[in-house]
């Protein structure tokens, strides 16, 4: 089967149920494709073939018992963040070059339970400080659809894997875009879901601005997967209870929503032929029966927040007396710059977070979704730290990802859709929710997918 690597999840299982592939034969696929397309584009950090070819191999047993777990036999990836038992996680760090964890994250638990087939550990720059993916590790992610730009970070080596046909299903964590920006950028799905409905464990050094989501070629597949990730687990305080069946949840059209759009969010800096394709984009929704109000929210800029939170968290975590040499430098750079800050002035950042949450919470309850640009530019070199300029204005490490870091601040439900190409390289739309309303964002994005299809078109690799 020719389109074999680009079947969605939700297609394997249909095939498998009905005996046309079986879980081994897809799996030896992709693995055999890794084996052939990684090299160049260093999506994946660790490939776990033999794990894979096992669970595979159980999975299909199941199918012949007819007792199929949800993701019997669909191959999934992991980001190289999330710890896995007995499987090197890098962290995209030369402190933790060789680590093999004694233990799985909550999440790996799940989608192994689910029947998933776990394909191997897809990079990240070292502790997903960047939105692009190289580290002294194993350097940069390329880009599918242009090798030597950037895929994106922090996951981005999650979204080239889907992008180039690697595996129908890969997780990522976003602490300020990080989900959405390599989405975006490599023109695939995801979605960073409402704050604690995936738990998380152990804690991101930036808890309150952190969350891990799935990213597909389609949203029916993201559903799937966020299904199998969701809901409390004791060892994450934060986490939430959650027995959603996303699949259900995201059926059915969105007429009658109010949607509020701004292509700059009255400050941010961003390329014309950006806003242009995802403004067009936007005003599809009309097609949709949405009511589409083109409208800024009138809240400042929450970067002073992030960056203080974030810079801050850093230095608490890594002390450059003990491993400053060891640090990227461009990570080191940030950790020395934060320690300008007092106590007081951390203290007073924390507090304007939850106080800009408020705001937002207060703008959207007279919306039922909130559409902006994911981000103000398409894919820039890859390694790059950032992209320089945007709109001939300069860019700092994640002060550039101006659309993204405020729904981090905020919590709500935000997804990334692909909209358009500019200059051949892929330009993404974001959909906002409600916080807890990750259903609305899900339905609202199938919608889109339905009346502009995007998965067809694939890279030329």
């Amino acid at each position: 089967m020719s389109e074999l690597p680009y079947l969605a999840a939700t297609e394997l299982r249909r095939h498998y149920l009905s005996g046309a592939l079986s879980p081994v034969e897809v799996a030896t696929a992709l693995l055999e494709r890794i084996d052939k397309l990684n090299p160049a584009l260093n999506a994946y950090v660790t490939v776990t073939a033999a794990p894979a070819l096992e669970q595979a191999r159980a999975a299909e047993a199941r199918y012949a018992a007819g007792a199929a777990r949800p993701l019997d036999g669909i191959p999934f990836s992991l980001k190289d963040l999330t710890p896995t038992r007995g499987i090197r996680t890098t962290r995209g760090s030369l402190l933790y070059e060789n680590w093999i964890p004694d233990y799985d994250a909550p999440l790996a638990e799940r989608l192994y339970a689910q029947g998933g087939v776990l394909l191997g550990k897809t990079n990240t720059p070292e502790f997903g400080w960047k939105g692009d993916s190289g580290n002294r590790v194993c350097g940069p992610t390329h880009n599918p659809w242009r090798h030597g730009r950037t895929s994106g970070g922090s996951s981005g080596g999650a979204a080239a894997a889907v992008a180039a046909g690697l595996g129908p299903l890969s997780q990522g964590t976003d602490g300020a875009g990080s989900i959405r920006i390599p989405a975006c950028f490599c023109g695939v799905f995801g979605i960073k879901p409402s704050f604690g409905l995936v738990p998380q464990y152990p804690a991101s050094v930036v808890e309150p601005f952190s969350h891990s989501g799935p990213i597909a070629r389609t949203v029916a597949d993201a559903a799937l997967m966020l299904t199998a990730m969701r809901g409390f687990d004791p060892r994450d305080r934060i986490s939430i209870p959650d027995e959603t069946d996303y699949i259900a949840a995201m059926e059915g059209d969105i007429e009658g929503l109010r949607v509020a759009f701004s292509g700059d969010l009255g400050y941010a800096a961003i390329e014309p032929a950006v806003k242009d394709a995802v403004t067009h984009a936007a005003h599809r929704f009309a097609e949709l029966g949405c009511t589409i109000e083109e409208i800024h929210p009138g809240l400042p800029d929450p970067w002073d927040i992030v960056d203080k939170v974030w810079s801050a968290a850093f230095a608490g975590a890594y002390d450059l007396d003990e491993v400053g040499d060891q640090l990227d430098p461009g990570l080191a750079a940030i950790i020395r710059d934060s320690l300008k800050y007092t106590a007081a002035e951390l203290a007073a950042a924390h507090q304007a977070r939850l106080e800009y949450f408020q705001r937002w919470r207060v703008f959207m309850q007279d919306y039922d979704l909130f559409l902006a640009p994911t981000l103000p530019v398409t894919a820039f070199k890859a390694g790059a730290h950032h992209p320089g300029t945007i709109a001939d204005k300069p860019t700092s490490y994640l002060g550039w990802t101006a659309f993204t870091y405020p729904f981090n601040t905020t919590g709500q439900p935000a997804a990334t859709v692909p909209c358009g190409f500019v200059d051949g390289l892929p330009v993404g739309l974001q959909i906002v929710g409600r916080y807890r309303e990750d259903a609305v964002v899900l339905r609202a994005s199938a919608a889109f997918e339905a009346l502009a299809p995007w998965a067809g078109r694939q890279p030329d690799l």
